[in-house]
């Protein structure tokens, strides 16, 4: 059964209330236009229907301008030809139904949002393969037409114009993505390194891709299922790592816990250990559980009774136990709060405003920029159980 992408990917109800008053207060976030691809059909790197893939460019100015941000989008996944059928009808499927994004958290070009890459060179590439830009393949649609799985060429192509716009003089680079652009960003990440020589610091910063092969609460391993039918619809093989496939299969290597053990290049993981999405849709899904005896539990963590809290508590330490082998790879880092939610660093209301997670005294803000340009030595946070952090309780 695939997993449905919830748009703003499911933030809690508090969250959305608090962003709304923050912005009312501050400078309006900039519009940026959809670019479609050149040349897509003659590449054969298109969107599910067919249609060119997109990207929104913000030029960089100033001391940021040979400096580039390039930032994957997340909407989850499809792994059924009747999923991506119905994907194709959306913006996560057609470029036909695409409109311009507004560019706020770490995208923003507000010096006080965003002080560390405000004048940068930032890039949204749009989402619509259904498996994280690594499928290549094709199938026939219900009605007849052709469904095209083109993520990896989308990306290949994708990149190659951006290199021609600049990025390829770049002296500075980080590759970032939310969701299913987080475990994208992971898939891609030492391909995104290896574009440059040596001397150019190129990172890469995964936020909320960390999903966890779980069983929900009636026993089904809800993610297994979604990601084998996606690797096996898709094709995705090529960006697997050659080390992971010569000992699991392909869909174990689709897993994160598994990615970060193949990645060379410098990466810093921002997730929450209570990820609301995948409470919500791989842990206790509606028709897990018997009535709704979840439902005020996933809907905010402030309402799970002590049955509930373990249950939870048992996900964090699973998701922890996973990134552990992050903590002794140099260069690295980590920033995994308690707080109720899913994708932070696009938002800037968790991204850096009074209302930000903060561990370490950092926001994330801060310690994203403390670990890119290594004014910290080390940036390896993990939060302890929720309740104990007090900077969750303002945003979920």
């Amino acid at each position: 059964m695939p997993i449905l992408p919830r748009r703003r990917y499911a933030e809690p109800l508090l969250l959305l209330l608090l962003a709304a008053v923050a912005r009312s207060t501050a400078a309006a976030p900039d519009v940026v236009e959809l670019i479609l691809l050149t040349g897509a059909q003659e590449k054969g790197a298109v969107c599910l229907d067919g249609s060119p893939p997109g990207y929104h460019l913000q030029r960089g100015f100033g001391s940021g301008e040979h400096s580039w941000l390039i930032y994957l989008e997340g909407g989850a996944w499809c792994d059924t030809i009747e999923s991506c059928s119905n994907r194709k009808t959306t913006e996560l499927g057609s470029s036909k139904l695409m409109e311009a994004q507004e560019f706020e958290g770490i995208l923003s070009n507000n010096q006080t949002v965003n002080s560390d890459f405000y004048n940068w060179n930032k890039v949204v590439i749009r989402y619509c393969d259904g498996a994280s830009f690594s499928g290549n393949a094709e199938a026939q649609d219900q009605d007849g037409s052709t469904l095209h799985f083109r993520g990896l060429r989308i990306w290949q192509a994708v990149l190659d114009e951006l290199m021609e716009k600049g990025l390829a003089s770049a002296k500075q680079a980080l590759l970032s993505g939310c969701s299913a652009g987080g475990l994208a960003t992971l898939l891609h990440c030492n391909d995104f390194h290896a574009r440059f020589p040596k001397e150019v610091s190129a990172k890469c910063l995964p936020d909320a891709g960390i999903f966890l092969d779980i069983e929900d609460l009636s026993g089904k391993r809800l993610m297994w299922s979604v990601f084998n039918g996606t690797v096996q619809l898709q094709n995705v093989s090529e960006v697997l790592p050659k080390d992971c496939l010569a000992k699991k299969d392909r869909t174990e290597c689709f897993l994160a816990t598994e990615l970060v053990k193949s990645i060379t290049a410098p990466t810093l993981i921002v997730n929450s250990a209570y990820d609301s999405w995948q409470i919500r849709d791989t842990l206790a899904p509606v028709g897990s559980y018997p009535g709704q005896s979840w439902l005020n539990c996933t809907n905010d963590i402030g309402n799970c009774n002590s049955t509930q809290m373990e249950v939870l508590n048992g996900f964090r330490k699973k998701f922890v136990d996973g990134v552990k082998v992050v903590k002794d790879k140099k260069d690295w880092g980590l920033f995994i709060d308690s707080c109720f939610m899913h994708c932070q660093t696009k938002y800037s209301i968790s991204w850096s405003s009074q209302f930000s997670p903060v561990l370490g005294n950092m926001t994330i803000a801060k310690a994203v920029g403390d670990w890119y340009f290594e004014r910290s030595k080390t940036v390896k946070e993990i939060d302890c159980e929720y309740p104990c952090n007090p900077t969750c309780k303002r945003t979920g």
